[in-house]
């Protein structure tokens, strides 16, 4: 089995190939809505290539996306070039956990497969902070239960605000500054980001903790969440492959 795993954020695409044992090839694209089936089999096909494979190796498809309108083209990529009809996050999948909230519908796929992919690996009650676009909190029960959370502005929404809708602040780059004082404009926006950042997450784990009654283990995964390890002792583990763990025990579970 040669499996096709697309975990589709607001800013990046994940493309990464399961060949049965291993993860043995994973790329990332910028997101873009409009990109047509044809376009993704050509880009994805000179990748493969460079890993001595190709695209007719591949026998399997499962697609996450938060992008609705670019499911349809991710979906003919499947079928046109893979020969396969790929199973859809929230469409065609079974997923085999509860979501304990109000409406269950409007979990996104990509906390529901972190949820998924976090309960495999790591027992009791868990906090899942993935930061990306948007830095969200999940809380997951000891049972597996997808309890709900919190969604915030990543840290990128928040540089690119800061820039737009302040004539004087310049774009920077994102990285951790040596001080919390910053001496100059840029050391400033960056000591407020970062830190500020740092702030959100030890508050937000620390009310959690306090609401949910009972230990937690926090787990740091996404796109930026490297730029927080050594900064806070409230994550207690960076795992950058939760989301494609997820999605690969979802394909089991919904074809063997």
């Amino acid at each position: 089995m040669m499996l096709l795993a697309i975990e589709q954020g607001n800013t990046n695409t994940l493309f990464a190939v399961h060949d049965g044992s291993d993860w043995i090839a994973q790329w990332r694209t910028a997101t873009e809505s409009s990109r047509t089936a044809d376009e993704y089999a050509v880009w994805l096909s000179q990748l493969l290539a460079m890993h001595g494979l190709a695209i007719s190796q591949l026998d399997g498809c499962i697609i996450s996306s938060v992008v609705p309108q670019s499911i349809f083209n991710l979906r003919n990529l499947s079928r046109r070039y893979l020969s396969v009809e790929p199973l859809v996050i929230g469409d065609n999948v079974e997923l085999g956990m509860t979501a304990r909230i109000t409406k269950p519908g409007e979990a996104g796929a990509d906390r529901l497969v972190n949820a998924i992919g976090a309960h495999l690996v790591y027992p009791g009650d868990l906090i899942v902070i993935d930061s990306g676009t948007a830095t969200t909190f999940d809380v997951i029960a000891a049972d597996g239960a997808f309890e709900g959370g919190a969604i915030a502005p990543g840290i990128n929404l928040s540089l690119q605000a800061l820039h737009e809708a302040a004539a004087m602040l310049p774009r920077i780059a994102i990285q951790r500054p040596d001080r919390v004082i910053g001496k100059d404009t840029v050391s400033n926006m960056q000591s407020g980001v970062f830190w500020g950042y740092v702030a959100l997450i030890e508050g937000m784990v620390a009310r959690i903790k306090a609401e949910w009654g009972k230990p937690m283990t926090v787990i740091g995964t996404g796109g930026v969440a490297s730029l927080f390890e050594g900064a806070t002792e409230s994550i207690d583990r960076f795992d950058p492959d939760l989301t494609i763990r997820g999605l690969l025990e979802i394909w089991r579970r919904n074809t063997i």
